[in-house]
């Protein structure tokens, strides 16, 4: 069906098709979320520079764009996505009879100089390009925000809203406008931008106008596609000047600014076209890898066969089944009453982590001898949750000693004695009393290493086995 309007256009060759348009938009629709997802990708890495252009995505692409496209226009007459298409803007001449194809073959230059974009039209034409998208992101996302499920909040939301309408302050009121605007009039609106461009495009395809879109009806523009004149005008445009001294004492150097307005920064806006088949192809080859099972697959793999141990850090205090494990050895290579003399001396006691900002010890439990156990509650682990420091326990284990709350916590502040866990002969568990101000409870970090755990409850992550 492409060559339809074409055959019904007489000799306008240079008139696109209606797929050719489709294909353009969908392209352009395409370019914001594959840079988002590029932005979403690197910011983990740079977060301090990215994540405020993340949060502000909207705004900053729609500048960037401004300046792009402001450029496409002047120098190709189309925009960014347009120009990859071979496609331009022209203006639509005034004349009875519309459109004249027998002289744009004749007198081609003459009328590629007659319908080329003024300034003013450039500008409305970015306004179309770039304010309108902006426009209708800022009206869709305020819709879900605002009114999309306005059903959950009941009838008296909006009654309750409205009370004191008078007393309120002047961005209260207008915010309150905003939202019955999306509420009651953005569904009718919205419904009948998508029905015009409808209407436009059906009856664009049957060539019974000039415009597929009513916006470029409002502001007299129409796609064209690039005749000869066309990219004769481009490349003479575009190609490289060599630009002399501005003054006496000032050489040709490319660092100049005369030659870094004139040379450097269109070559620099220009090589752009690149950046859009390489952002859309990132884009699908990392939705293929996030979706698809070949990455977990490699992962697999490639831990196959590597058996990795437990983390191992600098103030992990050692078990005391690890103690009496070493006690045991020592006694079975002694012997007489020197293996007696271990057997009966106390195990050597569990040195606690010492917090930096108090200087006191931390209360920390041992690590158990079985992996398949709890270092809390010394039970099979059940629902297992990883700490930031790589350790697993008992859901409700860690939420309660990273909010400070577990029985085990509250017993060894309170100084109760008798502890029936591991680590009990040590000499501080036998103390009695209360040890608030000489103990930090370990509340708002590790349980077995005694680190603090940024985030709180928050970064403790469940694992799925």
């Amino acid at each position: 069906m492409e060559f339809l309007p074409t055959l019904q256009s007489g000799v306008d060759d240079l008139k696109p098709s209606l797929f050719e348009l489709l294909s353009e938009q969908q392209l352009a629709a395409l370019l914001p979320p594959s840079l988002r997802y590029l932005l979403a990708v690197a910011t983990p890495r740079y977060p301090r520079y990215l994540l405020p252009v993340l949060n502000s995505f909207d705004e900053v692409y729609a500048l960037v764009m401004l300046l792009v496209e402001r450029h496409f226009l002047r120098t190709y007459g189309g925009s960014f996505t347009e120009n990859f298409y071979s496609l331009k803007r022209a203006r639509v001449l005034r004349v009875r009879g519309g459109e004249l194809p027998r002289a744009q073959m004749g007198a081609a230059e003459s009328v590629r100089h007659a319908s080329r974009l003024t300034s003013a039209d450039v500008w409305r034409n970015l306004a179309v390009l770039v304010g309108l998208p902006w426009l209708k992101r800022k009206l869709d996302e305020g819709y879900d925000m605002h009114a999309a499920h306005r059903g959950l909040l009941g009838p008296g939301y909006d009654a309750s809203r409205g009370r004191d309408a008078h007393s309120r302050s002047l961005r209260d009121r207008l915010m309150h406008g905003y939202k019955w605007f999306l509420r009651n009039l953005y569904p009718g609106v919205n419904a009948a931008y998508y029905f015009s461009l409808l209407v436009f495009n059906m009856a664009y395809l049957f060539d019974s106008t000039k415009y597929h879109s009513p916006f470029l009806w409002i502001i007299g523009t129409r796609i064209r596609r690039l005749g000869a004149a066309d990219h004769a005008a481009v490349e003479a445009l575009t190609s490289a000047k060599s630009v002399g001294p501005a003054r006496p004492g000032e050489g040709g150097s490319i660092f100049s600014p005369r030659n870094l307005a004139r040379s450097v920064q269109p070559r620099l806006l220009s090589s752009l076209k690149m950046l859009l088949p390489t952002s859309i192809f990132a884009l699908k080859f990392l939705e293929w890898w996030h979706a698809s099972d070949f990455a977990r697959q490699l992962s697999r793999k490639a831990a196959e066969n590597m058996d990795l141990p437990p983390p191992v850090l600098p103030s992990l205090p050692p078990s005391s089944v690890s103690l009496r494990a070493a006690a045991g050895t020592t006694e079975g290579t002694t012997s007489g009453t020197t293996s007696e003399k271990h057997h009966n001396a106390p195990p050597k006691p569990i040195d606690p982590p010492i917090a930096a900002s108090s200087l006191l010890p931390i209360f920390t439990v041992p690590l158990p001898s079985d992996s398949t156990l709890c270092p809390i509650c010394s039970s099979p682990v059940v629902n297992p949750t990883a700490s930031p420091t790589g350790f697993v326990y008992c859901y409700t284990c860690i939420h309660r000693w990273v909010a400070g709350e577990h029985d085990r916590q509250v017993a060894f502040m309170e100084g109760s004695a008798g502890l029936d866990q591991e680590g009990s002969d040590a000499e501080w568990s036998r103390e009695e009393g209360s040890r608030e101000g000489r103990w930090e409870s370990g509340k708002g970090r590790d349980a077995v290493t005694g680190r603090k755990v940024l985030g709180g409850t928050e970064a403790l992550r469940r694992v799925v086995v």
